[in-house]
């Protein structure tokens, strides 16, 4: 089986990439974030031709994440127990969506941003993570991969030039301390085994040809519970999706991650 995790930056402006994407590359399972849309907004006669179930959440042109899947979609769940919400009203975003897909429990992350560290969204992002950690202690049993947009460089190698990022959300201690804190807990970064050394990133910004230029980030995982992980002989990130000159329209400013099961 084959899973994708790849957060579009909007599905309806990326559908055809998308489509694209998934014949290329044979892809079972396509975990998305940033679909920036509702459910009935969303073009998927597409996808439903060429075989795949989708499931969706997203509430305005904000966030939303889904799960393209054409080998199952069961026991779909719209958000993790306890999950925070955020504002005065603390309204729960569209940030994540579950559900079992060939016998894998496969859930689409789209972590949020925190903006700045001494904003209170980087509060709510510290909490929504844990929230998360103590929701995904129960799947550890199973085969659970947590997937998606996780808005943390774990480490300075996940960085172009971490003294950029000196004053800046995503390599901040306490972040990084929460992503640890999945690894200490028995999930694996599934694919930095075939994806190693510095340089190797999942983000460019659009700004001033990050891409072409190779300053990004490495943001986007796939978290894997230790049955998940023994399956997995080997992962790659399509750095050809980000690139302007490939494909049709303009990119997104993050590049699918891929892993394989036996």
């Amino acid at each position: 089986m084959r899973i994708a995790t790849w957060n579009v930056n909007s599905l309806r402006t990326r559908i055809d990439r998308v489509e694209a994407f998934l014949d290329r590359h044979d892809v079972d399972v396509l975990a998305i974030q940033e679909t920036k849309a509702r459910e009935d907004q969303l073009p998927l006669m597409g996808l439903q031709a060429k075989g795949y179930d989708v499931a969706a959440v997203g509430y305005n042109q904000w966030n939303g994440v889904a799960l393209i899947s054409r080998v199952g979609l069961e026991d779909v769940q719209v958000g993790f127990p306890e999950m925070p919400g955020f504002g005065e009203d603390a309204a729960v975003e569209a940030r994540a969506i579950g559900a079992t897909c060939g016998g894998v429990r496969i859930w689409s992350l789209y972590v949020p941003n925190g903006r700045k560290p001494d904003d209170p969204h980087y509060v709510y992002k510290l909490d929504w993570l844990a929230r998360l950690r103590a929701a995904a202690g129960d799947w550890l049993g199973g085969q659970t991969a947590l997937v998606g947009d996780w808005n943390v460089c774990p480490t300075d190698e996940d960085v172009f030039d971490v003294k950029q990022f000196a004053k800046s959300t995503h390599v901040t201690p306490p972040e990084r301390a929460a992503f640890q804190a999945f690894l200490d807990d028995g999930y694996a970064d599934v694919v930095r085994p075939h994806c190693p050394g510095p340089g190797v990133y999942t983000y460019w910004d659009y700004y001033r040809q990050r891409f072409e230029r190779n300053r990004g980030l490495r943001i986007d995982f796939v978290l894997g519970s230790p049955t998940f992980a023994d399956r997995v002989t080997g992962a790659f990130i399509d750095t050809d999706e980000r690139d302007p000159a490939q494909g049709t329209g303009a990119p997104s400013d993050h590049a699918p991650v891929v892993v394989d099961l036996d």
